[in-house]
Order: structure tokens, then C-alpha cells, then sequence
């Protein structure tokens, strides 16, 4: 049974309960079909598929979203690459009112944000503007949540006031199940419907049940019938934040309405700040005062109109005005990024964290914020009192990405941005939003707490080398731009276009550039960086040549370098015998892609490594690379899918 789906340019997503839940992925062939299957499918119906099963991988950039993890949380262990869908039944009951709910938001020209309020499905969003929403911090406006719940009870309760209140309570108490079966029982929403349940009980009886044990007992109710929601993010969040503003009550509480305003939203801040810093490793301190103003905003006027354009589609102009509304505010509001925070915490600062902060709203030790300030701020600071240096060989795919720290963080330097070619497509076909293979890498970046790098170097202007250097430009700063000479590709272009070029002078590393001849293509023309860290030595060279690499070594000692990233992903025209034998490295890192279609690294490399007894490790098998660098020498650790 479907029972979710998503259209996105050629490709149709499936979340599929069987006797084994799966999720499954079907590629379309043409517009026709594509017509025909939106048509078709529907939350509900029955279908047979037949398909390639796999497992899911871990995620092989340290930090990066785990996706089979996140899978196995929600009892799945495969997905499935569709060859071919037969319908066998169509939906019914609850399915037919939630197609109907479907079909008539998809009517509409704000299908996107519709769904996401009336049915909790923000993948119409589209992605710059729900980035925005990212940047001040005001995402969880448009995740169900009790929010909605709340202001949706109240409408109810006013619509059934003529009933007696048990009465009243049942039917409304009835809807909200029916309601959260329709969006699918986000955790969010589960917890909001059954803390209202078990409240309104306690409520009737005259039970006399404090609210935070009637939270602790909702907690308990769902977690014995689904004990796997303790992984979902949107669960922590709900009773974090819910727990955090019932235990702080007493501490918002203020004669002046505005003082209690600013009381709520820093703690509901400060309650979820770890959670944020230790899934999304990145908040922004200002969207305290932002969400002084968004939340009364989406929650009194968005909220509703959208309700209301449902049920009256002759208000969708209003509404699509409010909406206007909130994209302009919050592209604004999002170029102010200096209180923008990159870290992630771990368990023990989370421990400690949350203990002072409930001494803060329970005990009302003011004083004690100084050290909620004082714990980020030595999360900020560790890593420039750490005297070790850093090199992560990403494993971003077919491409080159490596991210190199020095000790006490005074350089930080990216050769490569990574990049996949793509082709022009058909409109039917493009995608709502692209895959960057560069945002694992930005989520790293923010893990570690960078902001900035010293300089980005693109070894040359192949897309796998150098197409992403924007993206990650629009995350991370960049002071300075290093390329190869000759003609700049496109990717070169916007890059120059957009970052100073300049010659960046490591504080706490040596790096050089050993290019001194020119060749007549792009590869032969990469830059040939070669680094040291205290003793360890780094050879890096992107694309060259054999023809580059032995004019090289002809000129440079490059002996017993201990690290060397083979050149062009271990293909045949790199690394030939003679250039291996000479740096004869401790350690050769390929940088390649899974099934990459050309066939990376080639055989001829491989035996020539075996020949010299060079150890190896491939990205493809190995995952992400990092070495970690100190005065005697180095030691690596992988992160394998």
C-alpha cells in the first residue's frame, strides 16, 4: 500500500507498507507517463512492484545525515529501485478524504505552502525560500505542531459549543485523531493529540494531574506502543520544547505582556538549542526576537487564511499575500548572519546544559545564564587550542573534495569542491531542487564550528573539481580563491566572479605550488599542491598528468612523501610506475565513485601500487578519509558506508 508519495522532475518517490516496509523509487520515462502515474497513484491503493532491492549506506561524511539509520529508526532496511508499478486496488475510507484534501490543495497556486500547513508536507516548499526560513530560524512554523493543534481545537470547540462538554470534547478529540491519520501521524502531532486526550481526561474527571505529568504519561503511552520515536527528531524537539515551557512557567510569567513575550521565546530557545546543535549544528541567536514576530504572524493570520482558502478558494490571494509577506521578510532578515552559530555539542555538554538551565527557570538563578554563554563559547574555542592538524579526503563520489586544518585552526583550506555534471533536460524532467554533493561537506564545516575558509583551492575547472565552490559560498565564507593558469572553465568564471583571487600565506602549514611548465590541457594544468604539517608531508595534484607528475619530480625531491592523493581518481593516465616508485607514500588515497562509469581507479594503478607494496584506500570503499596530524607523525581513521 502507498502510503506516501512524492513527483519531483523524473522521479517518483513511494513510501510502501507491505509485510516489509519499504521505500521505493521509480524513474520516469517520458511526459506521458508521467501524466498518466499522477493520475494514478494515490495515498491508499494497492500495488504490485517489481524492483532492485538495496541497503541503505551510512553516511560517509562525518556529521552528514545518516539515512540508513534514519530508515532502520522507522523499521526499514531496504529501498527498492522500481522497474515496474501494477495497481491492484484503489484506496478507501480515511485514503479517499485525504486524496480528496490532495487534489483539492493541488488545485490551487499555493500548493506548497497549502500542503504544509493543512497537511504537513513542506517538499513544495520551494528550497531557496525554505533556506531562508532555515537561516532566522523560523522553520518549525511550518511543521505541524501544537501550534496548529491548539488554534484547530479552539475553531472546533467553538464550532460544537452547543453540545454538552463531555459530549463536545469527545467529537473534537474524535476529529484530531481522524486529522492526524490524515497527515500521517508526524510525531509532533501525535504527541499534541495525545497530551490533549490525556489533559482533557484529567480535565472532565477533575483528575488534578499536573501538566508535566500528564506530559511524562503521553510520553510513556506512545513510547510503549512505538518505542523507535525516541530516534525522530520531531519528537525530541515536541516534548523538549513543550517540557522546557511547562517547567518554566512560573520563570515567563511578567506583568508586561511584551516581557513575558521575549521570557517564552528565549526559552523556547534555549530548550531546543542543543537539540539543533547536535543534529543541524547551526542556529541563529537573532531568531529569539524573530520569532516574537513570525510566530504570532504564521499562527494568527497564515495559519488560518490557509484553512480558509481551503475551505473558500476565493481567499487564495489574501493568503498568497500573506505568504509574499513572509518570503520577502525572511530573504531580508536572512543576509543578517553575524549571530549565525556553527558547533555541535555532545552528550555531556547536553547533560550539563540543560542542568543549569533548569536551575535558571526553576531556581531563577539569573547569574547562571553567564554559563549557558560560557559553555558555547568553549565549544567555540576548543578546536584553536588544539595542536593537532587535520585532512578529511571527502568522499563526495566521481570528484575531488579535501578539507585540510592546521593546528590551533589558523588555516583552513579546501582544494576541491566537488560537482556532477549535468545535462539539459526536458522541463518535465528537472527536479525541484538539485543534490549538491558539496552540502554534506558545508554540514561538516558547521560541525566543526568553521565559518571561513582561508582559501579554496580549485586544482582545475572540471565540474567534479571545481562546480560547487558556490554553494559552499553561500554557507561558508571564503577569503581567498586559488586557480590553474590557462583558459577558466564556466565554473572558474563564476567562481572569480564572485571571491578575490588571491595568494593566501598559511600560518601553522607550508603549502606550495610545484606547476612551473604548461601544458596544453586542462588536466595537465592542474595545480600541484604540496603540503606539510609539522613533518607530514601532503602531495595533492588533481588531474595531472603521468606526463606532469614526472616532469615533477625531475625538478622536486619529492621522496618518501608519507600521504599522496593519486591523481585523476587512480585513472591509468596518473600515477604511472617510475612517479610512484619516486614519492614511494606511506599511504595512496583514491578519491572515486561508487560504479563510477569510468571505471576508477583503473587496473593498471592498482597493480602498480601492489608492485611497490603501497598501502591504498578508495573513497568508494572506504568513505571519508582523515588524518589526524601531530608532531609525531599521523594517524588516519575511515567512515565507511
Amino acid at each position: 500500500m502507498i502510503t506516501d508519495y512524492k513527483f519531483d522532475g523524473n522521479k517518483l518517490s513511494l513510501d510502501l507498507k507491505g509485510d516489509e516496509d519499504l521505500v521505493g523509487n521509480y524513474y520516469i520515462d517520458n511526459k506521458d507517463e508521467l501524466d498518466k502515474l499522477k493520475e494514478e497513484i494515490k495515498y491508499g491503493i494497492k500495488v504490485r512492484v517489481e524492483g532492485t532491492l538495496k541497503e541503505p549506506i551510512n553516511n560517509t561524511i562525518p556529521y552528514a545525515f545518516n539515512y540508513k539509520e534514519y530508515l532502520n529508526h522507522k523499521d526499514i532496511y531496504y529501498t527498492l529501485t522500481i522497474s515496474k508499478i501494477d495497481i491492484v486496488s484503489s484506496g478507501n475510507g480515511f485514503w479517499k478524504i485525504k486524496n480528496w484534501v490532495n487534489q483539492k490543495i493541488e488545485r490551487t497556486d499555493q500548493t506548497g505552502y497549502m500542503k504544509a500547513f493543512i497537511l504537513g508536507d513542506k517538499d513544495m516548499i520551494l528550497e531557496d525560500n525554505y533556506t531562508n526560513y532555515q537561516k532566522i530560524g523560523i522553520t518549525h512554523l511550518f511543521a505541524l505542531s501544537g501550534m496548529h493543534i491548539g488554534l484547530f481545537s479552539a475553531i472546533l470547540l467553538k464550532i460544537f459549543k452547543k453540545f454538552k462538554e463531555k459530549v463536545r470534547y469527545l467529537i473534537v478529540i474524535l476529529i484530531l485523531f481522524g486529522y492526524g491519520f490524515l497527515v500521517g501521524f508526524p510525531s509532533s502531532i501525535l504527541r499534541c493529540i495525545v497530551f490533549l486526550t490525556i489533559n482533557t481526561i484529567n480535565k472532565l474527571f477533575k483528575l488534578e494531574i499536573s501538566s508535566i505529568k500528564v506530559l511524562f504519561l503521553t510520553i510513556a503511552l506512545i513510547v510503549f506502543f512505538n518505542y523507535r520515536i525516541i530516534y525522530d527528531v520531531g519528537f525530541i524537539y515536541s516534548v523538549v520544547s513543550v517540557g522546557g515551557l511547562l517547567v518554566s512557567s512560573e520563570f515567563i510569567k511578567s506583568d508586561k505582556k511584551i516581557i513575558e513575550a521575549l521570557k517564552l521565546s528565549l526559552v523556547a530557545f534555549l530548550f531546543t538549542l542543543p537539540i539543533s546543535l547536535s543534529n543541524f549544528y547551526e542556529v541563529n541567536v537573532l531568531s529569539i526576537i524573530y520569532n516574537l514576530f513570525y510566530i504570532p504572524y504564521v499562527s494568527m493570520i497564515v495559519y488560518p487564511l490557509s484553512l480558509l482558502s481551503f475551505i473558500l478558494p476565493f481567499m487564495v490571494n489574501i493568503f498568497k499575500a500573506s505568504i509574499n509577506l513572509l518570503e520577502w521578510s525572511s530573504s531580508l532578515l536572512k543576509q543578517v548572519d553575524v549571530l549565525n552559530i556553527y558547533l555541535s555539542f555532545n552528550l555531556l555538554e547536553i547533560i550539563i546544559f540543560y542542568g543549569i538551565l533548569l536551575l535558571i527557570v526553576k531556581k531563577k538563578k539569573y547569574y547562571l545564564f553567564s554559563l549557558l554563554f560560557l559553555i558555547v563559547l568553549i565549544d567555540m574555542l576548543v578546536p584553536y587550542l588544539d595542536s593537532n592538524g587535520y585532512i578529511y579526503f571527502l568522499d563526495i563520489g566521481q570528484g575531488d573534495s579535501s578539507l585540510i586544518i592546521s593546528p590551533h585552526r589558523q588555516d583552513v583550506i579546501l582544494i576541491d569542491t566537488g560537482g556532477v555534471v549535468s545535462f539539459s533536460k526536458e522541463e518535465w524532467m528537472k527536479k525541484q531542487s538539485e543534490y549538491m554533493v558539496s552540502d554534506n561537506v558545508i554540514t561538516l564545516m558547521k560541525a566543526l564550528g568553521i565559518k571561513k575558509i582561508d582559501e579554496t583551492i580549485l586544482s582545475h575547472g572540471d565540474a567534479d573539481h571545481a562546480k560547487e565552490v558556490l554553494n559552499i559560498l553561500s554557507e561558508i565564507d571564503i577569503d581567498c580563491l586559488k586557480i590553474n593558469e590557462g583558459d577558466l572553465s564556466n565554473y572558474e568564471k563564476l567562481a572569480v566572479s564572485k571571491i578575490k583571487q588571491c595568494n593566501y600565506e598559511p600560518q601553522r602549514m607550508k603549502l606550495n605550488f610545484l606547476n612551473y611548465k604548461d601544458y596544453d590541457d586542462e588536466n595537465g594544468n592542474s595545480l600541484l599542491s604540496y603540503m606539510q604539517i609539522y613533518q607530514t608531508k601532503i602531495i595533492s595534484f588533481g588531474d595531472a598528468t603521468k606526463e606532469a607528475e614526472e616532469d615533477v619530480i625531475k625538478k622536486y625531491d619529492l621522496s618518501n612523501t608519507p600521504i599522496v592523493k593519486l591523481s585523476h581518481h587512480g585513472s591509468k593516465t596518473s600515477s604511472s610506475y617510475n612517479y610512484l616508485k619516486e614519492v614511494k607514500p606511506k599511504i595512496a588515497i583514491i578519491s572515486s565513485g561508487r560504479n563510477n562509469r569510468f571505471n576508477h581507479p583503473s587496473k593498471e594503478t592498482i597493480d602498480n601500487l601492489e608492485k611497490l607494496k603501497i598501502n591504498y584506500l578508495n573513497t568508494q570503499d572506504v568513505g571519508t578519509i582523515e588524518f589526524i596530524i601531530n608532531k609525531k607523525g599521523f594517524k588516519r581513521k575511515i567512515y565507511e558506508p
